[in-house]
């Protein structure tokens, strides 16, 4: 019989036949001794996600073979949509000879950007008001990996966008700068040249020597001296540097990233509970607590390990609320209210809805940690549901797919 896939390009083929599970290329040799078919499949996740399906309807597009049955994809939900639990998020028809080898690389190209569009857009959504800045990179297992969750983050932030917030506004990779409107990633310095040249304030120098042009955003946390050296950097910046630069209109930001194993310099957890509470305008601890969480607060009995995680949030060690409001408000008392404040390190969805809802006062997020926490969350799945337009899929499906045309 016809053998669809050999019209394909030798290196596409290739490229399939390396990547595919190998049941899938024995299958479509079935499928070529025993006759060709015409299937449906349908792609779903178990979790609810936002649509980010382009990458993997793309790749579907590029290796089916054009001399094959005519292949038709039928969009469910449009890109940026929500999509429920376990509800089919786009399916596709063809010949089942020259599809076969495709469902791995296509479900490889689907679960990543929609849970990476889900997160990014609910954590956009929790600080409207704050840019996000994605900082993957270090956290991927490589191009395929960082495009799939770019992108995904990238689709979470316009709909995200759309209901209010400033959402993404670039990332550290010039890979995929392009899906936030830039031409390039973005970023000043990483701790290893703070080591480099020996202090917080020396490196900012530098730096602002190699790169007369750029704004600055300068780590704070190396030695242990976060408030010490914010001082010091925004006399030296807003004192001696700004005054001689000729456009005058270059922004300093001073970046926390303080580990999760010790506080930032001179807090301690009872500080911290008394900034917190200072900034809610609550007596205490509990209450702090209490109107960081909202009506969740109220059910003691089962949220005892949630209220744990919002302490360690408020009032912990690494970057916390506390962290936060305690810099502001010296920044603010020392008259640099045009320093801006980053923050980095564990920003997840968690963390930034505790920060929403403690009225933090930062200006930038960098994170990493809209990619899923639980990487099973991205695992994807394509049934097929007909064949030669007749519906068959395996028992305990059939409610997946009911009602879906081929």
């Amino acid at each position: 019989m016809n053998k669809p896939f050999d019209s394909l390009p030798a290196e596409k083929l290739a490229y399939v036949r390396a990547r595919t599970d190998k049941y899938f290329t024995k299958s479509r040799e079935i499928v070529e001794r025993f006759g060709d078919r015409t299937v449906t499949y349908g792609v779903f996740l178990r979790h609810g996600v936002i649509c980010a399906a382009n990458p993997a309807i793309d790749f579907l597009r590029q290796y089916y073979p054009s001399d094959a049955t005519p292949l038709r994809i039928t969009r469910l939900y449009e890109e940026g949509a929500f999509v429920p639990d376990q509800k089919p998020i786009f399916t596709y028809s063809g010949s089942f000879a020259a599809l076969v080898e495709l469902e791995t690389l296509i479900l490889q190209r689907t679960g990543v950007a929609c849970v990476c569009a889900y997160n990014a857009y609910k954590m956009a959504m929790s600080l409207k008001k704050i840019g996000f800045i994605d900082m993957h990179a270090r956290h991927s297992s490589g191009d395929d990996f960082s495009l799939l969750a770019a992108y995904g983050a990238s689709v979470g932030s316009r709909i995200a966008k759309l209901g209010g917030a400033i959402g993404f506004i670039g990332c550290s990779q010039d890979l995929t700068a392009h899906f936030y409107g830039q031409d390039r990633g973005v970023g000043t310095m990483p701790h290893g040249l703070i080591g480099y040249s020996g202090s917080t304030l020396r490196s900012a120098q530098m730096y602002v020597e190699t790169h007369p042009a750029d704004n600055l955003t300068v780590l704070i946390d190396y030695f242990g001296a976060e408030y010490t050296d914010a001082i010091e950097l925004c006399r030296w910046w807003y004192n001696e540097y700004l005054p001689g630069d000729p456009s005058g209109s270059r922004m300093l930001s001073l970046r926390l990233d303080t580990h999760g194993e010790r506080y930032a310099e001179g807090l301690t957890y009872d500080h911290s509970v008394e900034i917190v509470a200072d900034w809610l305008h609550v007596p205490n601890e509990y209450e702090a607590v209490r109107y960081v969480m909202g009506e969740e607060a109220f059910d003691a009995d089962s949220l005892n390990i949630t209220k744990d995680r919002v302490r360690r949030v408020l009032f912990g060690t690494g970057v916390s609320v506390a962290s936060v409001i305690h810099l502001r408000k010296l920044l603010d008392a020392n008259g640099f209210n045009a320093c801006r404040i980053v923050g980095s390190s564990g920003f997840n969805l968690f963390k930034c809805k505790m920060f929403a809802n403690a009225r933090a006062p930062l200006d930038v997020v960098g994170t990493g940690s809209f990619i899923p926490e639980n990487f099973s969350d991205t695992f994807a799945t394509a049934d097929i549901y007909m064949y030669d337009g007749i519906a068959r899929v395996k028992l305990g499906r059939e409610k997946l797919f009911h009602g879906l045309k081929p």
